[in-house]
């Protein structure tokens, strides 16, 4: 590929629409926080920059949970009252003090801004694909066909450190197959953990296979070491290249850590762009990779010290499932974390917190599968896949609604039983809150139906939010302590506020189910919970699913304000941007 080839997608017709695309987005998600206050104009709605001189003007719908459904092509820009082309970049300028972006943050940020609507260029060059087609798709062709990302993040594709070839080879958008790389680690420095009933040297032989592992061996062996005094980690290619051999320099040059080279497997990386299916052998775990590239407010690395507890948490979470009789009737499941691998680097370790990135660069897990317990008749789906939009303007969600036969009302009580009805009675019995938004949960279907929810992102996401709970020592690390009145934002704003609000506009907008409908269904689904289980009935009065508001909590602010570590992992909640509150769409139904 030439040089000119690599930035092919960057035309000025695509950067146009993909300029377009992510100002209706800015506009849309920041009026929802209450950054910027859209004034009623002729018929439709103006917002003006901090110095006045410049506005937006557009149309819109607004819909339930104060959320703006914009008519991307009525927006105009107008600067003393002149009409100019849109400059997404500008965008932010013009509004940076209404969106509180310091002179430190503003440029990094615009960097991510950059990096998103290139990603969206590169997407508008793809075939074009209807949802009705993908509906009928594979597992991989809808995880790399999705193109939107997180719906609430404006910058939300920024990967700051990908230069633009490793785009091209790491991006899921751009499904190319990867080879991880595999590093031998000294024991001395670093641990392998895992689930009940495996053991490191049969788990590697059978997701590496014997020819390899020989051949990995045997080149320690050429080095004069002796293999059973290491443990072999995969590792992101990118990370190889741009981070380990030369920040871990120390470590290769005293054969701490040897690359051994690529495996046979082939990869293609998921919505989390860290993550790996094999599809080499899809009935293999995937991998989840550390890579110290910075992405929607965090560095996307994986702590050493964190993967020890993680298969524990992951057992005791299924053993949970498995021993609980409604959230079995559910069919819910997790893909568990089965074995990881972290590495610790002394001399970081030394000069660092325990929140530090350099504590971040070397780790890995496997997680289980779905594939192998598909029974016949059933396929998969990101959850995330639900708010796609095709270049036609239909949603997935509706295509797969046409394909089920189903009323669309009828489609969705199965598909929030499958999902919605499990983190309701893991919140009420056990203080139990998953981050379950679109790329952590998996939906299994059956002829356009959601059949079951697979959970994933188990021991990084669950907490337990009861401080006398009484967990085993290894699964302690997951009890937090969160005030009373914020605890069922753990679904108010994650699944209501974060997903159903799009997923309820989409198929409004498609006229497929009525908003009211739709609200209307998740009050029966979450009513018929409570009636089938009047033991928990003063924990449903304690936490009132139908309160009349609640509060709002803003993700795009914690990333304008500090789009390096938006959380302070030791206090998550202590983080939250809560403004003003949210009707509640369930409130008096």
């Amino acid at each position: 590929m030439s040089l000119a080839d690599t930035v092919a997608h960057l035309s000025p017709e695509r950067w146009e629409t993909a300029g377009r695309l992510l100002i209706r987005k800015a506009l849309a998600e920041f009026a929802h926080e209450r950054l910027i206050t859209p004034e009623p104009e002729d018929g439709g709605y103006v917002v003006r920059s901090d110095d006045g001189l410049t506005a937006y003007r557009f149309t819109a719908v607004r819909r339930a949970l104060d959320h703006w459904q914009i008519d991307a092509p009525s927006i105009t820009r107008h600067h003393d009252g002149v009409e100019v082309p849109l400059a997404p970049l500008d965008f932010f300028i013009e509004l940076k003090e209404s969106l509180g972006l310091s002179d430190e943050i503003l440029p990094v940020y615009l960097e991510e801004i950059s990096s998103t609507l290139s990603s969206t260029c590169y997407k508008l060059t793809k075939p074009e694909v209807t949802s009705a087609e993908l509906a009928r798709g594979g597992f991989q062709d809808i995880e790399t066909g999705m193109t939107e990302g997180h719906p609430c993040f404006v910058a939300n594709n920024g990967r700051l450190g990908f230069g633009v070839h490793e785009y091209l080879s790491y991006a899921p958008e751009t499904a190319s197959p990867v080879r991880l790389v595999w590093l031998a680690a000294h024991r001395s420095r670093a641990a392998f953990t895992a689930g009940v009933g495996i053991e490191y040297e049969d788990f590697v032989r059978q997701e590496l296979g014997e020819a390899t592992v020989g051949r990995f061996h045997g080149k320690l062996a050429g080095l004069g070491l002796d293999p059973a005094d290491y443990l072999l980690i995969p590792v992101h290619p990118w990370q190889w290249w741009n981070k380990l051999s030369v920040t871990f320099a120390a470590e290769v040059a005293r054969r701490h850590l040897v690359c051994l080279g690529e495996g046979d497997d082939e990869y293609l990386a998921q919505q989390s762009i860290r993550t790996f299916f094999n599809t080499s052998d899809p009935r293999k775990h995937y991998v989840k990779t550390a890579l110290s590239v910075l992405n929607m407010g965090f560095m996307r690395g994986l702590s050493a010290a964190y993967m020890e507890a993680t298969p524990a948490i992951n057992d005791w979470l299924a053993q949970l499932i498995e021993n609980d009789p409604v959230l079995k009737s559910t069919g819910l499941s997790i893909i568990r974390e089965r074995a990881a691998v972290g590495y610790r680097h002394l001399e970081y370790e030394r000069a660092t917190d325990r929140y530090s990135p350099y504590r971040k660069m070397l780790a890995a897990l496997w997680r289980e599968s779905p594939v192998p317990s598909l029974r016949d008749g059933e396929s998969l789906a990101t959850m995330a896949s639900l708010l796609h939009v095709d270049h036609e303007g239909a949603s997935f969600a509706g295509a797969l609604i046409e394909r089920s036969g189903l009323a669309p009302a009828e489609w969705l009580r199965q598909y929030l039983r499958a999902y919605y009805t499990p983190l309701l009675h893991s919140f009420y019995a056990y203080d139990l809150v998953y981050m379950p938004h679109g790329e952590n949960v998996i939906l299994v279907l059956a002829d356009g139906v959601v059949r079951r929810a697979v959970y994933k992102d188990i021991a990084e996401e669950i907490a337990v939010m009861d401080p006398d709970a009484v967990l085993p020592p290894e699964v302690r690390r997951i009890r937090i302590e969160v005030p009373d009145d914020t605890k069922l934002l753990s679904i108010f704003t994650d699944v209501f506020d974060c997903f159903f609000r799009f997923l309820a506009a989409h198929l409004a907008a498609e006229g497929v189910l009525e908003e009211d409908g739709f609200w209307r269904t998740v009050a029966e689904v979450t009513r018929e919970y409570q009636e089938s289980n009047p033991e928990l009935a003063d924990r449903f009065r304690q936490y009132d699913m139908f309160a009349p508001e609640f509060a709002l909590s803003c993700l795009n602010r914690l990333q304008l304000r500090d789009n390096r570590q938006m959380v302070d992992l030791a206090d998550p909640s202590g983080a939250l941007q809560l403004v003003g509150t949210l009707e509640n769409p369930l409130a008096g139904r």
